[in-house]
């Protein structure tokens, strides 16, 4: 099946009122999973990769970025390409020529005016290059250089603020702050699922929740019925496949062969996405 653009999954699944998830991409196996598990769920995904994931990958976008676009263009289900999480505009100016038809241009952590400037400097040239893009505003915790938790007075997103931010920037979404974070390997974050709506009623564009392996089922279902539209999954992948790989080792310390490991791992991502999908279907 051709790509789907990211735009036209998410504008489709705001129109229904429910959600459509993003996963993280960091190996051929995270890629391999995700696909296996969105044909099993029959659900549309989006793939996506983060700047993250290319430095681990020295620097090298298109490899990863044409592996994964080959495992969507096989695929059963409506399968969109993201670059996630940019801050590198020199990365941002690739992604068109990688497949990409959408960036997530993350200036989150910059003064409101600086990242107005940016933002809205990234939101003209992507849309010159055919390119959706999603911003943040307030700032989700968990990340490596983060100033707060996600609990800090003042870092949640303000409803008045993220509507002048999206008509002064010209984004197509907005990830917003209200209670998750990234990187969190416990279902425990709480949502402000009454600020969500707020910023549902004040923002022309679909909202992003970010950090969302951190967030239980019940919580999950909540903010999108409150406003949520795409949901960003990633940490909960990284779970299932390296509890798989180290339980495979510690049980088989002489093994040498990676697709004993690996193909058990890739499994597990499968099921978590598929699980994660039908979550996310109710």
């Amino acid at each position: 099946m051709p790509l789907v653009p990211t735009g036209s999954l998410v504008a489709h699944a705001a129109a229904e009122r429910r959600s459509v998830a993003a996963f993280n991409v960091i190996t051929l196996e995270h890629a391999e999973g995700i696909v296996t598990g969105a044909e099993a769920a029959g659900r549309p995904v989006i793939l996506q990769i983060s700047e993250n994931a290319v430095r681990y990958h020295k620097g090298r976008l298109l490899p990863l970025a044409l592996a994964a676009a080959s495992m969507a263009r096989s695929s059963a289900v409506e399968i969109a390409l993201h670059l996630d999480h940019v801050t590198d505009v020199e990365l941002l100016h690739q992604a068109a020529d990688c497949g990409f038809s959408s960036v997530m241009f993350d200036a989150g952590a910059l003064p409101y005016a600086e990242n107005v400037s940016a933002t809205a400097d990234a939101a003209r040239w992507a849309h010159g290059a055919g390119l959706w893009l999603e911003a943040e505003l307030g700032y989700v915790g968990g990340k490596p250089d983060s100033p707060a938790s996600a609990h800090t007075a003042g870092v949640r997103t303000d409803p008045a603020e993220a509507a002048e931010y999206v008509a002064r920037t010209g984004v197509d979404a907005l990830a917003v702050a209200v209670g998750s974070s990234h990187a969190m390997t416990e279902r425990s974050a709480a949502l402000d699922h009454a600020l969500i709506e707020r910023l549902r009623d004040a923002v022309p564009v679909p909202l992003v929740l970010h950090g969302s392996s951190g967030v239980p089922d019940g919580e999950l279902r909540s903010a999108v019925r409150a406003g949520i539209v795409k949901i960003n999954i990633g940490t909960a992948l990284n779970i299932s496949l390296t509890r798989v790989v180290r339980d495979t080792l510690d049980s088989l310390p002489a093994l040498t062969d990676p697709r004993k490991y690996l193909g058990p791992a890739r499994d597990a991502v499968a099921a978590t996405v598929q699980s994660m999908l039908t979550v996310l279907a109710h």
